[in-house]
């Protein structure tokens, strides 16, 4: 366990490199952070730190830099979780003031601004379709030959689609199209909508098969389209000076051109408000020069989703987190 003194100089080392994205001396530490030690007392402290694996020593300086033991220690131990300006309080109750009818303009407007605020690359995702209660499923005629099937669940979701027919639809088919779909799906999670369910309709419907066939077709796309991702901010990664490696660059790219690696990267998080996961803490191999972020957020017990921040593991994690818990916090205030 460290002590007190190396606590603090391990912080103010990290708080260093955060900002300067430059190794580290004793000198600097003593004279910017008003360290009540010498710089003998300093150098020492750096020397054990690196020892005991919090602080690596680049071959070029004379300076120290985190190691990711370093930052690991600092994110439980050492973090300011209420680093955010009045500036910034004000903005978010701004933006998260708008109203919304759909949870996924919420999620956009959340991802943005975090994105904004932290100026990482902000990615999301909503919550998971399946398991959502169907609340109602209404079906609007648009013409003599579209109707439109507006399907509305437990969480605010809001999923429609348009079909078109070759023959007319009725006033009266549609009157038992709601009734119809309403009796046999509301209150049922949307995974019921399935084979099973289309057979049981056709089997309960006296009119044409042609007509019940591309609405659950259609509905099922709709569904499908679950694990959609918003993403904010990639192009701010570029102006930090770890994306001057083309091969870090080259893979960050890589790593949001991957849908799967960007879900299982939010989905990889444990039951608690925020994760972090630095460097090799990543389970994928793509993800090693990299830290993540993620918290899942809600509003009352409706889940929204999981937003996560990925940037280099001299993240301002500070910042970061501080913004996410505001967020999160703001977020259950909401009235969806």
């Amino acid at each position: 366990m460290l002590d007190k003194r190396k606590k603090k100089i391990l912080q103010a080392v990290v708080d260093e490199y955060i900002n300067t994205a430059e190794p580290v001396s004793s000198g600097t530490l003593v004279k910017k952070y008003g360290l009540d030690y010498s710089s003998a007392t300093v150098r020492n402290e750096l020397a054990e730190l690196e020892h005991f694996g919090y602080l690596d020593k680049p071959h070029t300086s004379a300076g120290r830099v985190p190691s990711e033991k370093g930052y690991r220690f600092y994110v439980d131990e050492l973090l300011n979780d209420e680093d955010i300006s009045l500036e910034e309080i004000k903005y978010i109750q701004s933006k998260l003031s708008t109203k919304v009818n759909e949870i996924e303009e919420l999620t956009k407007i959340t991802t943005s601004t975090i994105s904004e605020i932290t100026h990482y690359t902000t990615v999301a995702i909503g919550p998971k379709v399946n398991a959502q209660i169907i609340e109602e499923i209404k079906f609007v005629l648009l013409g003599s030959r579209m109707l439109m099937v507006v399907i509305v669940t437990d969480n605010g979701l809001v999923k429609e689609t348009i079909i078109k027919y070759d023959e007319d639809i009725t006033a009266s088919q549609v009157e038992t199209l709601n009734n119809l779909f309403n009796s046999k799906l509301k209150g049922k999670p949307l995974s019921k909508i399935d084979k099973p369910m289309e057979e049981y309709i056709f089997s309960e419907i006296t009119y044409s098969i042609d007509v019940i066939k591309p609405i659950i077709e259609q509905i099922n796309k709709v569904i499908e389209e679950e694990n959609k991702i918003y993403l904010e901010g990639a192009n701010k990664a570029f102006d930090l000076p770890e994306f001057k490696s083309l091969e870090i660059a080259k893979n960050f790219v890589n790593i949001l051109d991957t849908k799967d690696l960007v879900l299982d990267m939010l989905n990889s998080g444990i039951a608690k408000d925020i994760n972090v996961y630095i460097g090799e803490e990543n389970e994928n191999d793509q993800l090693k020069d990299f830290s993540v972020v993620t918290f899942k957020h809600s509003v009352g017990d409706k889940d929204l989703g999981t937003i996560g921040i990925i940037g280099p593991k001299r993240m301002d994690y500070s910042k970061v987190i501080s913004v996410m818990k505001y967020i999160n916090k703001k977020m259950n205030e909401k009235d969806l």
